[in-house]
């Protein structure tokens, strides 16, 4: 594992573009080296897509089961599921150290969500995060209370 990790390091010190988008990937809180390289291994159009076309390509957005007359619940399946997995740690470091998801989190628990399906929420927030960030070239910043 480390000598794989190593060889993604020196790749991505070799490569400008490479550097930047690891470097605005990790301004995120919650996002570490690790899950830095599996959103840009497991989903390298991240940044040139759009916000509904990330969270269902990584299989984060909410499916409605539904026929006829019946009703089931929504949830998400399908997509990339080696980003979702590697998505749902750094979500919840995230509900830690990102004020602006930690908020967000609390008023889904207010509205009477359950536990795993608010973390799934930050987790979809977090892609679009760094989808936004990268489109647009900026690094993390709070928002402004």
């Amino acid at each position: 594992m480390e000598a794989i990790e190593a060889e993604i390091r020196s790749l991505i010190s070799k490569d400008e573009d490479l550097r930047k988008r690891m470097e605005i990937l990790q301004s995120i809180p919650g996002v570490g080296p690790v899950t830095a390289f599996a959103m840009m291994i497991d989903m390298p159009e991240l940044g040139t897509i759009t916000n509904k076309q990330a969270a269902s390509l990584a299989g984060l957005a909410p499916m409605t089961r539904q026929s006829g007359a019946w009703n089931g619940h929504a949830g998400i399946r399908g997509g990339r599921a080696r980003l979702r997995h590697s998505l749902f740690m750094p979500a919840l470091v995230a509900l830690r150290h990102n004020p602006d998801l930690k908020a967000t989190y609390d008023a889904l628990i207010a509205t009477g969500k359950a536990r795993k399906v608010a973390v799934v929420a930050i987790m979809r927030k977090l892609l679009v995060l760094a989808n936004a960030l990268l489109r647009n070239g900026h690094t993390w910043k709070p928002v402004a209370p």
